[in-house]
């Protein structure tokens, strides 16, 4: 089966200008990143200063989901014009031969657009899941879902991933030919990695509740019972 989805189509906002080799127009690695992110920086206008805000997200499709509380400033604002969302994840840190080349390996990802806010019941609920299950995947099915009230407080808003940019860098320093064949100095890169911890059950929880098979699959060590 072909995939049928446009790659990406720069504008001029999100053309790359510097380091052009490291951009990316397969949708595939928009949708890689963002779904490997857990936080996404929000930029948005309030008055007339630029904020940025971290905030949870999911994704679905072609179609990146925000929430937050009605009274928020930046969420108003953010109905206003348009908004930025950045994305980025570090790999590693990459030591050189010179200060000018130290460097990351990363994958990041910008959006620009209008958000839209959702006021369908049907659609808000559904990206709710969207945002929960993105963080906590397994974990919509078994709790409460959000009262009426929840609801009301909750204002859920919808970008578009159309106008999108990725970046990625990969590999070992660019070192000038001087400082490799001087020499003395190490380079190379230091890797990173994200790591789950083994969970930690609430202090208030009744006896007899186990630790839910969707979160013991996510953690990297095995927890203490």
């Amino acid at each position: 089966m072909t995939n049928s989805r446009p790659p990406l189509s720069p504008t001029p906002r999100t053309t790359l200008t510097r380091s052009k080799e490291r951009g990316r127009t397969d949708r595939a690695e928009l949708d890689a990143v963002l779904d490997a992110g857990l936080v996404c920086h929000l930029g948005v206008l309030l008055g007339d200063s630029p904020v940025v805000l971290p905030t949870v997200y999911g994704r679905e499709g072609d179609m990146l989901y925000l929430h937050g509380s009605t009274g928020a400033g930046n969420l108003r604002a953010a109905l206003t014009g348009d908004i930025s969302i950045a994305v980025t994840l570090v790999d590693g840190i990459v030591y050189a031969r010179s200060a000018m080349h130290f460097s990351a390996n990363f994958r990041s990802a910008v959006v620009r657009g209008r958000a839209i806010e959702l006021t369908d019941p049907d659609d808000r609920m559904r990206a709710l899941r969207v945002i929960v299950e993105h963080s906590a995947p397994g974990a919509w099915g078994r709790v409460r879902q959000p009262n009426k009230k929840e609801m009301a407080a909750t204002m859920v808003l919808a970008l578009d991933l159309t106008e999108a940019s990725v970046k990625v860098r990969t590999g070992g320093p660019k070192d000038d030919v001087a400082d490799i064949e001087t020499g003395g100095v190490w380079a190379g890169v230091l890797p990173l990695r994200q790591v789950w911890d083994a969970p930690i059950s609430s202090g208030d929880l009744e006896p007899g509740i186990e630790i839910p098979q969707d979160v013991l699959d996510r953690t990297d060590v095995v927890p203490a019972r």
